[in-house]
């Protein structure tokens, strides 16, 4: 069993917001992983992030539902990124200033980094470039 899988904003928002594309393919495989690995590990930055987005885009409600699985979850682990990290992020953002990377992507690359995580639960394309294996692969 592999040790532990990061988890996105993208995968975070698929599971919450039903019109999105991915939708159907997030809760097909979330409980998958819940059994297939030992932990998901989210960041407080993608916390934000993705609290943030389906707030706008989806409101209160789906919000506090996001947050609630999130923390309901005993297998969800909240990263809490420290100074240093942030600082390995921005030299992330530096060598790869040809990627359209957000800052949140890179924190999340460098936190995967730091703890060996090579999985990602991400509809985003930037894990892949980054070099680490996206869950569901596209």
């Amino acid at each position: 069993m592999p040790r532990k899988i990061f988890v996105d904003t993208s995968a975070w928002y698929a599971l919450m917001d039903k019109s999105d594309r991915h939708h159907e393919a997030s809760w097909k495989i979330f409980p998958e992983l819940i059994v297939r690995y030992e932990g998901l590990v989210v960041s407080n930055h993608v916390l934000g992030e993705s609290y943030t987005l389906i707030r706008c885009a989806l409101g209160h409600e789906a919000a506090w539902k996001f947050m609630n699985l999130v923390r309901q979850n005993a297998k969800v682990e909240k990263l809490f990124t420290p100074e240093n990290l942030e600082q390995e992020a921005y030299a992330v953002l530096k060598k790869y200033a040809d990627q359209d990377f957000s800052f949140v992507d890179a924190v999340s690359f460098v936190w995967m980094q730091a703890l060996k995580i090579r999985d990602a639960f991400s509809f985003d394309k930037h894990f892949s470039i980054f070099g680490f294996v996206r869950i569901p692969e596209f």
